[in-house]
């Protein structure tokens, strides 16, 4: 099966708003849906952006809009204000999302799409703190994963490095935000391109028939 890399971060609004659509895509089209949780605190500056609490109230106000009007437009409940969770640590929820994948990808049982959705959604849909270990307990074991098993690996030095290591390969990539996705080499950033997204993907089916 085809990888579709997914490098998003787990506090990011607009990955919630896509990750419903990014999950079924890559399941119609049949392809590895593979977690690259990364940190906007290396992405953003080494790619030449403005950190988001720096930028001009317009600007801020301009996306929040576009926040809201992308969860109508794809049935995505959302919170009414900017969350008051919005901004806090990332080591525990990216590194559970990172040992969650691994853990699926030995065998063991669980939802690694359903996880990270979860965790999206707790903050933009339910702004609850996610980097409270037994709020991300609650949402592992709503996804069929044992919580604190997962939150012992998610803080290990190795884990962490690989949160890192996706920040710098997305910057490497070229990847300026979240979310964005790799599809057969190509970049494409926002959920507001998933439609571009999806037909690479059947370009890429196409191929693979006609090979």
């Amino acid at each position: 099966m085809n990888e579709l890399l997914y490098f998003y971060s787990v506090r990011g609004s607009f990955a919630y708003v896509g990750h419903a659509e990014i999950v079924r895509l890559a399941r119609a089209y049949g392809r590895q849906l593979v977690h690259k949780p990364m940190l906007l605190s290396i992405v953003v500056p080494e790619t030449g952006g403005i950190w988001f609490t720096e930028r001009h109230p317009a600007r801020v106000a301009d996306s929040w809009r576009d926040f809201q009007r992308w969860a109508v437009w794809r049935g995505v409940p959302v919170v009414g204000e900017d969350p008051s969770n919005h901004y806090g640590p990332m080591e525990l929820p990216s590194g559970l999302v990172v040992a969650a994948q691994d853990a699926v990808e030995a065998g063991q049982k669980g939802d690694l799409d359903a996880l990270a959705g979860e965790i999206l959604a707790a903050l933009w849909r339910d702004d609850r703190n996610i980097a409270d270990p037994a709020v991300l307990d609650e949402l592992a074991a709503r996804c069929g994963f044992d919580g604190p098993t997962l939150r012992e690996v998610a803080l290990k030095e190795e884990t962490q490095a690989r949160v890192f290591a996706n920040s710098h390969e997305a910057v490497a990539l070229g990847v300026i935000g979240s979310p964005a996705y790799l599809v057969d080499g190509e970049v494409f950033y926002g959920q507001d391109r998933l439609h571009f997204v999806e037909a690479a993907l059947r370009d890429g089916a196409s191929a693979d028939r006609s090979g």
